[in-house]
């Protein structure tokens, strides 16, 4: 039997639901369209969320011929013959699924045939087309970014599943309750056809189908983490991570480590994110910070889930909860920039080593001054080029330990 999903796909661009900002009325993809027009595109989003039916329908609208291929079982010898088959009035449209699975020499072929005008390519890709599709090719197209579908969207294909389906019809589905569908769907309005039809299909034939959060639950046995650890997901979650410790907010930071530890993310990535958290968005605000990132860290290691969870939980609410400073993180970015400008400058004389009788004779440590020879181990002294004379990096932030070692610097060089 075909799948429902397919059994419904929208047959019009008028039918499709969501994507307003691409499809409504005025938007980007609608004005190009109703000019009778059609340029090369990368639709970037999601799966589930209508890639593959908005290329067939952009298509359609435009009353082109369409070639599909999947980038998983196409090779570079496919692809060329398909391109040699492509007219010069009006080129095909070819339609490549997953083509951020496309290599190099792939690509390459693409660019050349949408550069001569022998196709118009449509490329659809779950992840991030900056990352995954090469430059070159990448400025050849428009790239469009679909949006998971929203609540209302959601219910709206399902009302119009049981509307349109002939098959629903006869089992005589009624939609009781959708949560437990929209929450294990995730905005994949594919997946969530997939689990009504399961749903019903655990159901006798012979009876009427109410469909409740129990039964889809009982018919989907668990829910299914959305979360791909090698997509553009495991990006996004872990920079809501990072930005919920960096904001102060340990219990949006605990949320988005429950995402990652249910979607299976190595626990051992998660403490080294906060080791480096630890140092870029705290530093010397605490420098406790660090060294219980550390420990957590190895702690981690040596416990293994599930009891390092707990680790990684006290040490993101101590992240979360502690004063931030990125002053240093800023002050060896700046030192950095500074080095590669002024790598030909020499070490100031007194500044050098001085191993040997020779090295002396040239003057290496030449009146240096040992700090420790001094009251209170401090003695004013340039350790830097002349040319950088003054020159200032590290710029303390306003938290209570970087003020107070604010202070005795500026004891130390006459700048109280």
């Amino acid at each position: 039997m075909i799948p429902l999903p397919e059994r419904i796909r929208p047959r019009s661009l008028a039918e499709v639901i969501g994507q307003r900002h691409l499809l409504g009325e005025g938007a980007p993809l609608r004005q190009i369209v109703d000019q009778g027009k059609l340029p090369s595109m990368i639709l970037w989003g999601a799966a589930g969320v209508g890639k593959t039916t908005l290329a067939l329908l952009l298509a359609e609208a435009v009353d082109r011929p369409l070639v599909s291929l999947s980038a998983i079982n196409t090779g570079v010898k496919e692809l060329r013959e398909v391109i040699a088959q492509g007219g010069d009035l009006l080129p095909p449209v070819l339609f490549i699924d997953e083509i951020h699975r496309f290599n190099k020499s792939q690509q390459d072929a693409l660019l050349a045939a949408v550069e001569k005008g022998q196709i118009t390519l449509i490329g659809a890709t779950t992840e991030n087309p900056s990352f995954e599709v090469n430059h070159a090719l990448l400025s050849r197209c428009q790239v469009y970014t679909l949006q998971p579908l929203n609540r209302e969207e959601m219910i709206a294909v399902l009302k119009r599943a049981l509307r349109q389906d002939q098959i629903l019809k006869q089992r005589q589905v009624t939609l009781v309750e959708v949560d437990a569908l929209l929450q294990l769907s995730g905005g994949d309005a594919r997946k969530l056809l997939n689990l009504l039809e399961l749903t019903i299909d655990t159901q006798p034939d012979d009876q009427p189908v109410q469909i409740s959060n129990d039964l889809v639950l009982h018919s989907a046995q668990q829910n299914i983490v959305r979360y791909d650890k090698s997509g553009d997901q495991h990006y996004d979650i872990v920079s809501a991570f990072i930005k919920s410790l960096r904001g102060s907010d340990p219990d949006a930071a605990l949320y988005w480590m429950a995402r990652m530890i249910k979607g299976g993310e190595d626990p051992v990535f998660i403490a080294r994110r906060m080791l480096i958290l630890a140092s870029e968005d705290i530093g010397n605000a605490n420098p406790n910070a660090l060294l219980l990132a550390g420990e957590c860290f190895r702690a981690v290691q040596a416990l293994g889930y599930p009891e390092c969870r707990i680790v990684l939980g006290q040490t993101a609410v101590y992240l979360a909860t502690s004063a931030k400073s990125n002053s240093t993180y800023k002050a060896i970015n700046a030192a950095l920039a500074l080095a590669e400008k002024t790598a030909h400058l020499p070490v100031p004389l007194h500044l050098r080593n001085a191993p040997t009788e020779f090295t002396k004779q040239q003057g290496h440590a030449a009146g240096y001054q040992y700090a420790h020879d001094f009251p209170n181990h401090f003695v004013v002294q340039d350790y830097l080029p002349p040319e950088l004379s003054g020159q200032t990096l590290y710029q303390p932030a306003d938290n209570p330990r970087e003020r107070e070692a604010a202070r005795l610097q500026a004891e130390r060089w006459g700048k109280a």
